[in-house]
């Protein structure tokens, strides 16, 4: 529950901070709040879509065919997860910057009003398509209180980019993006070994062996902390040597890519 509130939560606070940072640089123009309204309803439109499309094809894999697609969903989830974190790790900081001159270019009446619109439905349905994904892959990798987290994430994420909307706080936003970002990392680190099992239940990759170790006498799968470090950062009582691979393969992959990437901006931003 806590890994889907935090992912939720992340995602909706970004297209949150994008709305309401456009919203605030608009005032006082005629016509923004039914152009803003009108692309956050096509961005959650199109978000819907994705995720029934999920759905859709998950059921038409029913059977042989399920541990094959589970492995895809969670191996894009990792990919998703990886780019999102490598792409913050550079432009988080700049992001309400950005959207912002946005705004103000549609409030000097240099750009149509209708970009308004764009700008909302796309950051809505890039971040709502995320979501669907990353909900579906928690469901396959074994995460309990989907619904739980989401309702939290969705309700925390709103509420707090409605706090940002009024000015009512100020978020150290790289300081708050570097720190989910690792928790990102780790997220999509148990995607990977999780998608790392099915394969191997699907024939189609070696286990490596047997289980590397067994914790299970002191913290079991099962059980409701268990659970919930599955889902957050990957534990397993009982993990092969593969699943390990994947593990650290992907972790240690996208925090030297995320490094590398925001070392070159640095760089790149002082030269």
């Amino acid at each position: 529950m806590l890994a889907v509130a935090l992912l939720v939560f992340r995602e909706v606070l970004e297209a949150a901070l994008i709305v309401g940072v456009v919203g605030a640089a608009t005032r006082g123009v005629s016509g923004r709040g039914r152009w803003l309204s009108f692309g956050l309803v096509a961005g959650l439109a199109g978000a819907l879509l994705v995720a029934w499309g999920a759905g859709a094809i998950a059921d038409a894999f029913e059977g042989s065919g399920q541990e094959i697609f589970n492995a895809a969903v969670l191996l894009a989830a990792v990919l998703m997860i990886g780019w999102h974190v490598v792409w913050m790790s550079v432009h988080g900081r700049d992001l309400a910057q950005r959207m912002r001159a946005v705004g103000h270019a549609v409030h000097t009446g240099t750009r149509p009003l209708y970009l308004l619109a764009v700008v909302v439905a796309l950051a809505v349905l890039r971040e709502g398509s995320e979501v669907a994904l990353f909900l579906y892959g928690m469901a396959a990798g074994g995460a309990h209180g989907i619904a739980t987290g989401l309702l939290l994430g969705l309700a925390s994420g709103t509420i707090l980019g409605l706090v940002l909307y009024a000015g009512l706080v100020r978020i150290p936003m790289k300081r708050f993006f570097a720190l989910t970002n690792g928790l990102l990392i780790l997220l999509a680190s148990g995607l990977a070994a999780s998608a790392a099992r099915y394969l191997a239940q699907a024939n189609l990759l070696s286990t490596g062996g047997g289980a590397l170790w067994d914790t299970s006498w002191l913290l079991s799968d099962g059980s409701l902390l268990g659970q919930t470090l599955h889902v957050l950062v990957g534990y397993q009582a009982r993990p092969t040597a593969m699943m390990l691979a994947f593990y650290v393969v992907t972790a240690v992959a996208l925090a030297v890519s995320a490094h590398h990437v925001a070392r070159r901006a640095a760089r790149a931003s002082t030269a």
